[in-house]
């Protein structure tokens, strides 16, 4: 028997999901397919409605090889393992002689812990164990969700957090699960034959495929033991998330409570002499955290530096203690060191990370109204850590419908320790950046306006002018509009200014409720408008009537006093380049770039994005952020968008008359 094509193989998965075969899909398939077959890695953008799932995933199966795919969020984990994977092999498996196993893995801490659930959570009060259900009111929402999830726990083949629904806090999810550092080992545990963490990985090791999230693959990048299975191919979707979310991994935080709560947990486990050390060390840090002020911190002030050396000396004390004590009294006492160990290692490691001062970490200190005080590194760059984890011995697939910043892909290519592209020499990985479109018409379905006219913003100042603009064009679009802000401060002045300008128009407001209710009632009634700022600007899939203006209050720089972002953009500046655009130009384009995504979802969809900052006009660097979006037909002229608004409006209405 011949071996089946790749647009074979392709046609039958794509009539299998009753979808419909796209150029651009071929595309993609064929440039991944060639990827693997040699060994080199590709980044690919692939615009919204190009079914870039069906296009790695086919070439993928077909190789024979293990492939892991990594995405950001998980409504993507779940279409894969849920509709995607399961469609797709059905569909090949006549051609491909075999059935492709395929599984999801998460980090532990996602997963039911049963020795937790049965044998009660470690305190810091206590010796011995909180038995959790009998100290939660059965009334309490606490109490109901421990009860719930111990029947479900009877119930459940994974013990995955995000099988249950409806779900429960965080608060209440800490009551059963571990970190790995706090896992006892399955090996030691009573309850490892059973362990749901475990036979996931059992699972993963077993399968072809595996789906995993970004955050996993990090841990399994930067902490040397290995969670994934050994795999050839690796694909990265939803990529432009992926940076952030390896920096996010690499970054630690040190906070008063974080280390109170070590001392509590370390003190009936060790010496009085090692315990007092700890309690004395702890504070001396709280004292200072107290008196400090937020931002970067190039130097670590002196007396600060001498407590958290305190800190980390005192930490490692206990330590040593907690290994060489033992002590029956306390009720499993091997959960309890445990989390002991567990909370003094995570001091003493930031610690004495901050202490050591890397030239390639930033330090900062920040103070928050709700959390408090805390001191946080974070690496300046995670480019060499990824160039140096990613792109050795496989496959690497990236992909996103924005990867191509400024007309390239050598932006974002840089943010992942990738040369410029076609750059030869030894240790180089070599990559191939492919533009397959999109299925839809841009400048036939979307405007891209820029308020010219409007006053050029300065940071928290008044913007009546904003204001006035965005009152105009909610009343042209008859509502149906995405607000994207800056900031949270600024979402909140706008929607408490427009419910009252605009009273027609219900304004939805990011965090009055949860973002599912949210963009749920959003989609149900064209005439809401919903305002946000971060997880809107790429959270947000609303095809149809009800997102038809997507407004940008101005281009989302980082704020200057970003403590990361600042310090990154000052190394690329020392080092003779221009940091502006290397830090904050590409972070504001590709914001922008996802902010404009949500306007086009479906070849029906039509409306205007609108950018309320003259700059994106004016400024040098705007012709740089308007080549990241899509290929929109661009205007400044105000009269001409809010007829074409109310043009849009109409065609709205008379359809959803005709219950189209």
């Amino acid at each position: 028997m011949t071996k089946p094509s790749l647009p074979e193989l392709l046609h039958a998965a794509v009539t299998a999901v009753g979808g419909t075969e796209r150029p651009g899909q071929v595309a993609m398939a064929e440039a991944v397919e060639e990827a693997i077959d040699g060994g080199s890695h590709l980044l690919v953008q692939a615009g919204t409605g190009t079914g870039k799932s069906l296009g790695y995933l086919v070439p993928a199966l077909a190789h024979g090889e293990r492939v892991v795919v990594a995405t950001a969020t998980l409504a993507l984990q779940r279409q894969l393992v849920e509709r995607d994977l399961p469609r797709t092999v059905d569909a090949l498996h006549s051609q491909l002689r075999r059935r492709p196993e395929f599984a999801m893995l998460k980090g532990r801490s996602n997963y039911l812990c049963l020795h937790r659930l049965h044998e009660g959570v470690p305190q810091d009060e206590e010796e011995g164990l909180f038995d959790q259900f009998e100290a939660a009111a059965p009334t309490s929402k606490l109490g109901q969700d421990l009860l719930r999830m111990r029947d479900w726990a009877d119930e459940t083949e994974t013990g995955d957090r995000d099988d249950l629904t409806p779900g429960v806090s965080d608060r209440a999810w800490s009551q059963v699960s571990v970190s790995s550092r706090e896992c006892l080992g399955a090996s030691k545990c009573a309850y490892g034959a059973e362990c749901f963490a475990e036979m996931a990985r059992e699972r993963a090791k077993l399968s072809q495929v595996v789906v995993t999230n970004h955050a996993l693959l990090a841990i399994d990048a930067i902490e040397g033991a290995p969670v994934l299975p050994q795999h050839e191919v690796l694909i990265v979707d939803e990529a432009h998330e992926l940076v952030s979310r390896v920096t996010g991994v690499a970054t630690g935080e040190l906070t008063p409570g974080q280390v109170n709560r070590a001392v509590r947990r370390a003190a009936k486990l060790v010496n009085e002499k090692a315990a007092d050390q700890l309690q004395t060390a702890a504070e001396g840090f709280e004292r200072l955290m107290e008196l400090a002020l937020p931002g970067r911190l190039e130097q670590i002030p002196e007396d600060l530096g001498y407590a958290l050396m305190a800190l980390r000396d005192a930490c490692r004390t206990v330590i040593s203690a907690i290994g060489a004590t033992r002590d029956k009294s306390v009720q499993d006492e091997d959960a309890v060191r445990k989390q002991a160990l567990a909370s003094v290692e995570s001091v003493h490691d930031v610690a004495e990370r901050i202490t050591n001062g890397s030239e390639w970490d930033v330090v900062w200190y920040e103070r928050h109204d709700r959390f408090g005080a805390s001191l946080r590194v974070a690496p300046m760059s995670v480019s060499g850590l990824l160039r140096e984890k990613l792109f050795t011995d496989r496959s690497v697939i990236l992909t996103s419908a924005t990867l191509k910043l400024g007309g390239d892909f050598n932006g974002v290519g840089a943010s992942l320790g990738l040369a410029p592209e076609g750059t030869e020499g030894e240790d180089v990985p070599q990559w191939k950046g492919v533009d397959v479109g999109s299925p839809f018409d841009y400048r036939k379905q979307g405007i891209l306006y820029v308020a010219k006219h409007l006053a050029r913003p300065a940071r928290d100042g008044d913007r009546g002018d904003m204001l006035d603009e965005l009152t105009e064009l909610i009343q042209a679009a008859g509502g149906r509009t995405l607000g994207l802000f800056s900031s949270m401060r600024a979402a909140q002045l706008a929607a408490e200014e427009l419910r009252s300008r605009v009273p027609e128009c219900p304004i939805l407001l990011q965090g009055e409720e949860t973002l599912g209710e949210l963009i749920k009632n959003f989609a149900a009634d064209p005439k809401t408008c919903l305002f946000g700022t971060l997880s809107l600007w790429q959270g947000v899939d609303v095809p149809g009537p009800s997102c038809q203006l997507v407004v940008m209050d101005k281009i989302p720089f980082p704020r200057p006093d970003d403590p990361l972002m600042s310090a990154r953009q000052k190394a690329v500046e020392e080092a003779g380049g221009n940091g502006f655009m290397a830090v904050a130009a590409t972070h504001a384009a590709l914001l922008m770039a996802q902010g404009a995504g949500r306007l086009v979802r479906a070849s029906g969809d039509r409306g205007v994005v609108a950018v309320l900052d003259q700059r994106l006009a004016t400024a040098r660097y705007g012709s740089y952020l308007k080549a990241s979006l899509p290929d929109f037909w661009f205007t400044t002229d105000r009269n001409q968008v809010r007829k074409s608004l109310a043009a849009i409006d109409v065609a709205a209405r008379q359809t959803e008359a005709r219950g189209d």
